[in-house]
């Protein structure tokens, strides 16, 4: 295995590692706010997110060794049982209302993110379609209509979970996923449009999506409602400056700035660090998505390499997203800053799907 591990390509290897590592750092300083806020034990949320480390380490361990190949054979089973597991949401008592969502499933000592391994899953299942359609990608029937099925059917999931940011990554993920495979530009274009009409359609009739475009438009109307998130973040930011305060000394993060381990975490970061340190992480998904972007590339099969790129715009996607919308760029949204935010689910898949594109690297084409 040890033998097998050195296959794994050194460019990516060192970016997932150091992303991974600086994510964990930053997530320790950022707890102290929450623990000013909630009360809660710094040792329980230490712990925590140390086993979710933990866990996450040994699934990138167990699918860089596990044989990809198998993902595709299994595709169909894989996404099913993605659905039944987000399915379970809708079971009274199991669901856990947060922030007016239903998006975890409380199973006592911990919770589940569903919707994290309907991602992966919803990639695996396209990724081998594509493969099988390959030759037939540019006709509707092979290539755009699929994909708008299977599309609709975990977006219906999705934004019954009020989950509309999720829906439009996973949507925009897919159609990367088929252009690199070779989609017609014209396909791409009416594709782009659907999803367009639908979240439109989302934001006017449903008020908590319409609050936030509202918010993003004129974000000083409300400065102590709907507003106050994204003011505080930018104060946040702005406070860092060039080299920021030092590690642990955000003063954002205890009182001031909501959600300071979640969605806020990049501006607790960037008050820390500065403009170097927030320009740094970022530089740091840039390079994970290039090394990521470049063994998709040499795949030797198409399923790995669009199981791969897939991977890789859903990195840059869910991450710049947020990031985006810390700055003010994008309406705010409930999409974590992967490797750095709170949530055992989301650093635990995310590191087994690092474990995938080690697997894929191991077989990829030299050139």
């Amino acid at each position: 295995m040890l033998t097998s591990f050195r296959k794994i390509d050194k460019f990516f290897l060192l970016s997932a590692g150091i992303l991974t590592l600086a994510g964990f750092i930053i997530f320790l300083s950022a707890s102290m706010g929450l623990l000013a806020q909630t009360g809660a034990s710094f040792q329980t949320v230490a712990f925590k997110q140390t086993i979710s480390l933990f866990l996450g380490i040994l699934a990138f361990l167990l699918f860089s060794w596990f044989d990809y190949a198998k993902l595709n054979k299994y595709s169909l089973i894989i996404l099913i049982g993605a659905i039944l597991v987000n399915l379970l949401l809708f079971v009274p008592g199991l669901a856990m209302h947060y922030n007016g969502a239903s998006r975890w499933l409380d199973l006592g000592p911990f919770t589940l993110q569903p919707s994290e391994l309907l991602k992966i899953a919803y990639i695996i299942y396209l990724a081998s379609w594509v493969g099988l359609v390959k030759e037939k990608i540019k006709e509707i029937r092979s290539g755009l209509l699929p994909y708008i099925v299977i599309t609709s059917v975990v977006g219906l999931i999705l934004l019954s979970q009020k989950d509309t940011d999720t829906f439009a990554v996973v949507a925009v993920t897919g159609l990367v996923m088929l252009f690199v495979a070779g989609l017609p530009i014209r396909h791409l274009f009416l594709a782009f449009l659907l999803i367009f009409v639908t979240i439109l359609g989302v934001v006017y009739f449903h008020p908590y999506a319409l609050d936030r475009v509202t918010t993003f438009l004129n974000r000083g109307s409300d400065s102590q409602g709907s507003g106050y998130q994204i003011n505080q973040s930018l104060i946040a930011i702005g406070s860092g400056q060039l080299t920021g305060r030092g590690f642990g000394e955000s003063v954002q993060k205890f009182g001031y700035l909501p959600q300071p381990t979640d969605d806020s975490i990049f501006a607790v970061a960037a008050e820390e660090f500065g403009f170097i340190g927030g320009s740094a992480l970022i530089l740091l998904y840039l390079l994970l998505a290039i090394s990521t972007f470049r063994i998709g590339n040499r795949s030797p099969d198409v399923f790995g390499g669009l199981v791969v790129i897939g991977i890789c715009s859903l990195i840059i996607l869910e991450s710049f997203m947020n990031i985006a919308a810390m700055l003010g760029l994008v309406p705010l949204s409930g999409i974590p800053l992967l490797f750095v935010s709170h949530g055992g689910t989301a650093l635990i898949i995310i590191l087994m799907t690092m474990g995938i594109v080690a697997n894929v690297s191991k077989r990829m084409v030299k050139v």
